[in-house]
């Protein structure tokens, strides 16, 4: 994970965050700009390989592209003659920051009778072209898998394996089927368009956070930026200048925000509508606490439903530990200690994966249970039949208050009871409940001033003080709950503004008042019918919105509470919504307030669907 306070989202897809044994690790600050980008020497010889302990490297080797680009490789294999499966990574980190524990992973699968090869994506490090993010990986992906199976050291199999934008990679060249392609381990991978809250998310717009990210990947060398205010510069509008505002020219950054909406200008960097394509195992990894998950949850899901050959379907794994996006990298997240089990020794999980897709090893890992899951609270790892979980009761809990949930010491309740129940009924009711959203003093999203975890089990209490807050709790639990599965919000709302956003977080709240995030969401009025369906709104309108808060799984212990937080803003986690109406990122008027009022009578009622799990 890069270490650097300013490169904000780039510890969103560090190579450091892949899981032990399979990490392609490239430090901040590498620079490849001395390095032939020809796979030859300064005066254009061929570089001779490199041999030591058994095994050959090979830097620099050019990788041919079909539009007549060529990539760059490090291979590192075997020195005893022979045809050998190849581990595959496409990285976009530069994979000349290699470092000594990326290296050892290296050897010990070189011995293990592996070939491993390192290859930057275009435009980065030793490779030819323009680094154009999503777009390009789907057809490289493919020719650079083909590359691999074609050389005369290979076997014709190959698996890959990274994360974040190195599980991307991965999926985006699987549902293109290359033929050499035999299986994959994409952990914490990034998803389609319109789906993570920070590349280019349910808003419409990217997260202010990922212009850092697009900052230090402009170009073929990691761009350090230790100087720039990021907090400063996230501030301001619109979003289209706001790589002029951090002082550089990101055209691709225009791009994005020149189509804010699922379109199909962007269909070339989308995998996820083609997952029935896919044609060949998959280990999916990723936390609880990856701000990336619901794309790896997706992913598993679909490829275990869609794909048409049942194999297929029936060989995809889902792991879920209780890791940041730094997956298995510490038993702790923030103030959060989950136990000595939640590291786990993912070297031997994962060459196991490859033993048997990759060497055809029977060693019975396709006849243990598909998904594995951390349970947090329990603290224990617990093996299921399918996600979600079969024996989930998803139960409705609906807000209730006396109109005034403002703040944590409101008369917000969450409960099973209708509004319209006799139960419901013994609470002094009132119909709804209203704050004020000024996109100018949004509220805050808690993350580390290192940004080396961009959200995690942060402390919300102080934030629950605003009155911009609406704050909804059930009594002291006198039974543990274990809440385990996808999270959904379905709210009434009316809004004076034509267009508006509305935020929901779940949150267990301990004994000492510590009302810890588990996961949250946000809906953008406009796309309230689809990402593809943009449409203004009547203010005054009563209207529902289906707010997706991802998913958690964690056992509230008794004497603990359940509470929903409900408000219009999350910043810097997703843009500030103006509540203008104006074309998004371009807009020119001033933000303005806007008076939201959620309802929750019999006739609207409001709810968050937990995903209640009975002991097995």
């Amino acid at each position: 994970m890069l270490r650097s306070s300013a490169t904000v989202l780039c510890i969103l897809f560090a190579a450091s965050v892949l899981p032990a044994g399979c990490a392609s690790t490239s430090e901040p600050g590498s620079d490849s700009s001395s390095r032939s980008r020809s796979g030859r020497g300064p005066e254009g010889e061929a570089v001779a390989p490199v041999a030591s302990d058994g095994m050959i490297v090979e830097y620099n080797v050019p990788v041919p592209m079909r539009d007549g680009g060529r990539l760059s490789a490090n291979v590192y294999r075997p020195a005893a003659p022979g045809r050998y499966p190849v581990i595959l990574s496409r990285t976009p980190y530069v994979k000349s920051g290699t470092g000594a524990g990326g290296i050892k992973r290296r050897r010990e699968m070189v011995a293990a009778g592996y070939a491993w090869v390192d290859v930057d994506v275009r435009g980065r490090g030793d490779s030819d072209g323009v680094f154009r993010p999503w777009f390009q990986e789907g057809d490289d992906g493919y020719d650079t898998v083909e590359w691999c199976g074609a050389r005369p050291w290979s076997t014709g199999k190959v698996g890959m394996v990274g994360g974040s934008y190195g599980g991307y990679v991965q999926l985006a060249a699987a549902v293109r089927r290359p033929p050499s392609l035999a299986c994959l381990v994409p952990s914490v991978a990034c998803p389609d368009p319109f789906v993570d809250g920070l590349c280019m998310g349910p808003t419409g717009l990217p997260s202010p956070i990922c212009v850092s990210w697009y900052q230090y990947t402009a170009g073929h060398t990691n761009q350090g930026s230790a100087a720039t205010p990021w907090a400063e510069v996230f501030k301001h509008r619109p979003l289209i200048t706001l790589d002029d505002a951090a002082g550089i020219d990101l055209p691709f950054w225009n791009s994005m925000i020149e189509h804010p909406q699922l379109s199909p200008w962007w269909e070339d960097a989308r995998y996820q509508n083609k997952l029935d394509r896919l044609a060949v195992p998959v280990l999916h990894i990723s936390g609880w606490y990856d701000d990336e998950q619901i794309s790896t949850i997706t992913n598993y899901v679909r490829s275990s439903i869609q794909p048409q050959d049942p194999a297929v379907r029936r060989h995809q794994k889902l792991l879920m530990g209780a890791w940041p996006h730094a997956v298995n990298s510490s038993t702790r997240i923030g103030a959060i200690e989950f136990g000595p089990s939640a590291v786990i020794d993912m070297d031997a999980l994962v060459k196991r994966w490859f033993d048997r897709w990759l060497k055809g090893e029977q060693n019975g890992i396709e006849n243990e249970k598909p998904v594995r899951i951390f349970v947090m609270g329990a603290n224990e790892w617990r093996d299921e039949d399918a996600w979600p979980i079969p024996r989930t009761r998803l139960t409705p809990y609906y807000l209730h208050s006396g109109g005034r949930a403002n703040t944590r010491s409101g008369d917000g309740v969450i409960s099973p009871d209708l509004p319209s129940s006799p139960a419901a009924l013994s609470f002094d009711s009132a119909d709804s409940d209203t704050f004020v959203y000024d996109p100018r003093n949004p509220v805050p999203f808690i993350t580390d001033p290192s940004f080396s975890q961009v959200g995690g089990p942060d402390d919300y209490s102080e934030i629950e003080q605003r009155e911009d807050v609406l704050v909804y709790s059930t009594p002291p639990l006198a039974d543990p709950v274990e809440i385990c599965g996808p999270i959904r919000a379905t709210i009434w709302a009316t809004t004076t503004a034509p267009d508006t956003d509305f935020t929901a977080r779940l949150c267990i709240v301990r004994a000492d008042g510590t009302s810890q995030r588990l996961c949250d969401g946000i809906v953008r009025a406009r796309f309230r019918e689809g990402m593809h369906s943009p449409r203004l709104i009547t203010p005054g309108q009563p209207l529902d919105y289906t707010i997706d808060l991802w998913t958690t799984c964690q056992r509230f212990d008794a004497g603990e509470r359940i509470r929903v937080e409900i408000s219009s803003s999350s910043f810097p986690q997703w843009d500030a919504n103006p509540n203008t109406g104006e074309p998004l990122g371009v807009e020119t008027q001033a933000p303005r307030p806007a008076t939201q009022v959620i309802h929750h009578d019999a006739g609207r009622p409001s709810c968050i669907i937990l995903p209640i799990v009975p002991p097995a």
